[in-house]
């Protein structure tokens, strides 16, 4: 079964993870938000195509949830001491991805050729793809102003309650290579355990992608990242109550209306399934506090397509 699945965030990351474990890696394509990119000390980082990628090599740090295992920040700590910015945390190890990315981007290559190469690099066999090559970033609208992703969420601890979101480039952003071709030929389309507002939406405003989605075929589940109308982590459940009214299971379906057909909540939710319409619930425990947890909660979403 061929899938296709839109990612973002750490709970994207390990939701991806388990995915490659419950069935084929070749059989999965992961199209990634790149809303969050931001340039920090002249280095191009990508976050969640960078946490997709560590999860998936089995790379990355399981305790801190981001960033590789084993770092260390000696480079960091130089910078902090010669003045200059340190607010986004970027390890050693990390740091030589970022650099092997920016001069490629300086050359002109694209920023979905980098990430195949450095998937290879890391003997990634499942298709991790940009959502788009073309400059598209997220920017939060709050009391205290209008912010860049990144800046609003670290630097500012996402302490600002969020009135608006904006994403800058995304109209005139065409798909990255693949990632059509990716959805049409998926057997099942699946939205991660992201936040929906700041991981998804940045995705699917990229108007085709939203258009091959709404004209889909196959089933499309989205995962819920709420328990008890809780985030995890994050500010997920707070921009809920805030944009959408409430935490419920069909406050996150609404997110993603006429694009899904089934989400994956879990037990603590299930009491509460008014208003889902068409949507049908998927109710599973989806803490994914270790690697059969994170399989068992791929499971129950591969299992809206029958064997």
């Amino acid at each position: 079964m061929r899938i296709a699945v839109l990612s973002g965030g750490v709970g994207g990351a390990r939701f991806v993870q388990g995915l490659v474990d419950a069935t084929a890696p070749e059989d999965v394509a992961v199209v990634g938000n790149v809303g969050d990119d931001v340039e920090v000390l002249g280095l191009h980082v990508s976050p969640d195509l960078d946490s997709i990628l560590y999860a998936l090599a089995r790379a990355n740090d399981e305790e801190r949830g981001w960033g590789r295992a084993g770092e260390s920040w000696r480079a960091l700590e130089t910078v902090a001491s010669l003045g200059g910015e340190a607010w986004f945390r970027l390890g050693d190890l990390d740091l030589g991805l970022h650099l092997v990315r920016t001069q490629a981007l300086r050359a002109g290559e694209p920023l979905s050729r980098v990430t195949m190469r450095l998937a290879e690099a890391f003997r990634v066999a499942t298709a991790l793809l940009p959502a788009t090559d073309d400059r598209l970033r997220t920017f939060i609208g709050t009391s205290a102003g209008e912010f860049p992703f990144q800046e609003w969420f670290v630097a500012r601890g996402h302490r600002d309650e969020v009135d608006g979101l904006r994403f800058d480039g995304a109209e005139s952003a065409s798909p990255a290579p693949g990632v059509l071709d990716a959805v049409a030929a998926a057997d099942l389309l699946l939205l991660a355990p992201s936040n929906p507002y700041v991981s998804i939406a940045p995705i699917l405003a990229v108007t085709s992608i939203r258009d091959a989605l709404a004209s889909r075929r196959v089933p499309c589940v989205a995962v819920s990242p709420l328990i008890g109308g809780r985030a995890v982590k994050g500010p997920a459940d707070r921009m809920l109550a805030r944009l959408a009214g409430g935490t419920s299971p069909r406050h996150v379906a609404r997110c993603y209306e006429g694009l899904v057909d089934a989400i994956v909540l879990d037990e603590a939710d299930a009491h509460d399934l008014d208003g889902l319409g068409g949507v049908r619930p998927i109710v599973t425990r989806t803490l994914m506090v270790d690697e059969s947890a994170r399989r068992r909660l791929a499971e129950a979403a591969l299992g809206a397509v029958p064997a």
